[in-house]
């Protein structure tokens, strides 16, 4: 869809990147590490301070203590942290519960590794768990589970209760977790995000993975991080010393010193409630419905009962007709499941979201 939005010179809400840059002080901590001479490889499982600073935000947000040393690995963004936390633990034949709508990188994973997916689906307009239906999927071969909260792409936030759910399910079996966490501090409303490994039962279960570049608007840096208990990590590393060995050097001595300022990541979920909020308003008026996104920084748009068009064809439609792309989210399911829903990314200038909803405010049927 970016290619497309490109193409069409159509404004483009489509792929998950910020439209503005990162902080220009944490720009310049990186020109100020970079000419330091901190240019050689960093150590496998990451440079000692930003591991002590993970391990000190951590604890301080979320009362989980890991040791910087033994449990806490950084990595080469956290799609590098998921691939080798599946890596660790899946084995020929083992299955996986995964629920879809789904980040696109979970399956290749889970196959690569000889493993099975066994899909989930969550059911639109409010994308809640059916966990009569999860009980009935799982068996003695569910070696994993994955869970994605905030949740891309509906924007969704697990709470205690579903978490609850979870430890009832794996209590008696040899079942691990994969928590993608990647937008941990954009949740909006008030509504605080739990991460898995809070949990009493399933911390010692748990590879938490999560990531600088959203949380930072640096995408393009990719560095992420995985937490998980010492056991876990062993694993994991020996899966990440042969896939990346190392991380970019000069940005984590940068990002390490910039996260001492607390302030740098409480600050954004309420940038992000802004943005989402200033999109909606200027979509008030149009013929699209929608429930307001709890996290991430991504909002949906429903056209249910105006039009019977696929999500996929009026995505590619708007692109070239009205210069506006979207994510049909039809793609984030294994069958191509249509709840003729689109995706659109929020995490822009405020007057390219004017300029998308003045073009979406067009739209009639």
């Amino acid at each position: 869809m970016s290619q497309l939005a490109q193409q069409h010179g159509a404004l483009n809400l489509s792929q998950g990147f910020p439209s503005f840059d990162g902080s220009p002080e944490l720009i310049n901590l990186v020109d100020k590490y970079l000419r330091k001479g901190l240019n050689q490889y960093a150590p496998m499982t990451g440079v000692a301070s930003l591991r002590e600073i993970v391990a000190q935000k951590t604890e301080e947000l979320s009362g989980l203590v890991y040791h910087p040393e033994k449990e806490i690995t950084i990595t080469s963004g956290a799609t590098e942290s998921l691939f080798a936390a599946i890596s660790a633990v899946v084995r020929p034949g083992d299955e996986v519960i995964i629920f879809e709508p789904a980040y696109d990188s979970y399956v290749p994973a889970i196959e690569l590794n000889g493993g099975i997916p066994v899909f989930i689906s969550l059911q639109a307009p409010d994308f809640r768990v059916d966990w009569s239906e999860v009980s009935d999927k799982m068996n003695d071969r569910t070696r994993l589970m994955i869970i994605n909260t905030p949740h891309n792409p509906t924007g969704q936030v697990w709470g205690k209760d579903d978490l609850n759910q979870v430890a009832a399910l794996i209590k008696d079996r040899e079942t691990y977790i994969v928590a993608d966490e990647v937008y941990e501090h954009i949740t909006f409303d008030g509504i605080s995000h739990i991460s898995v490994a809070q949990h009493p039962d399933l911390f010692h279960r748990t590879f938490v993975c999560s990531s600088f570049g959203k949380t930072f608007h640096v995408t393009g840096w990719k560095v992420g991080y995985c937490l998980a208990p010492a056991a876990l990590s062993t694993e994991f590393r020996k899966i990440h010393q042969y896939l990346t060995f190392s991380t970019v050097t000069p940005i984590q001595y940068a990002l390490a010193e910039y996260l001492q300022e607390r302030e740098h990541y409480l600050c954004v979920a309420q940038f992000y409630q802004q943005k989402r909020d200033f999109f909606l308003k200027n979509l008030a008026g149009s013929a699209f419905r929608w429930q307001p996104s709890q996290g991430t920084f991504f909002q949906s748009l429903s056209y249910q009962g105006l039009s019977e068009e696929g999500d996929a064809e009026l995505a590619i439609r708007f692109t070239k007709e009205y210069g506006i792309a979207s994510i049909p989210t039809s793609v984030f399911y294994q069958q191509k499941t249509d709840h003729k829903l689109l995706r659109f990314c929020f995490a822009k200038d405020n007057d390219l979201l004017e300029q998308a909803a003045e073009r979406l405010l067009k739209i009639r049927w």
